[in-house]
């Protein structure tokens, strides 16, 4: 393995890196201003609207990139405020449940406009369809090469591992 990435690897890692740094300030910045909303809770919201079913935590970590502490935090917060409902599910006393309120999908309704012209912006607008669908193959790769190492708080516990 080299103790280097070669000039290539290095121009393509920080221009990714950049571009994330630059999309994601933007996009807080909307959802901050159009909805008073962090990303990770217009994540979550947007994750429930779609499914358009309720999800158990598990489900909502494994496409959340986020601590599982920090997920409870932001889904406690979404449940203050009316856009989410939480509670322990029929089927296993151990999984908690989590639906989107009318007011939740109102939300999502109110800052995905805004979210879609600041992606179609900053993002979209400077590439030609093949790119996009380059840019869709080669980052879906890369993100399930990552997911094949999940972080330390989605990763599975060892069975010698006390709980």
């Amino acid at each position: 393995m080299a103790d280097t990435l070669d000039p290539a690897q290095m121009r393509a890692y920080f221009a990714l890196m950049e571009a994330v740094s630059l999309l994601q300030y933007a996009v807080r910045r909307q959802l901050q201003a159009d909805g008073d909303l962090s990303y990770v809770q217009f994540e979550i919201l947007a994750k429930l609207a779609d499914a358009d079913r309720p999800l158990t935590m598990t489900d909502l970590a494994d496409g959340v990139v986020y601590s599982r502490s920090g997920l409870t935090h932001q889904a406690g917060l979404l449940e203050n405020a009316g856009l989410i409902t939480r509670q322990t599910s029929p089927h296993d006393q151990r999984a908690t449940v989590v639906a989107i309120t009318e007011a939740g999908r109102a939300r999502v309704g109110a800052v995905l406009p805004g979210h879609v012209e600041v992606v179609r912006d900053l993002l979209f607008d400077s590439l030609s369809d093949r790119d996009v669908r380059t840019l869709g193959d080669m980052m879906s790769r890369a993100r399930d090469h990552m997911r094949a190492r999940p972080p330390r708080s989605a990763a599975p516990r060892s069975r010698h591992a006390p709980p």
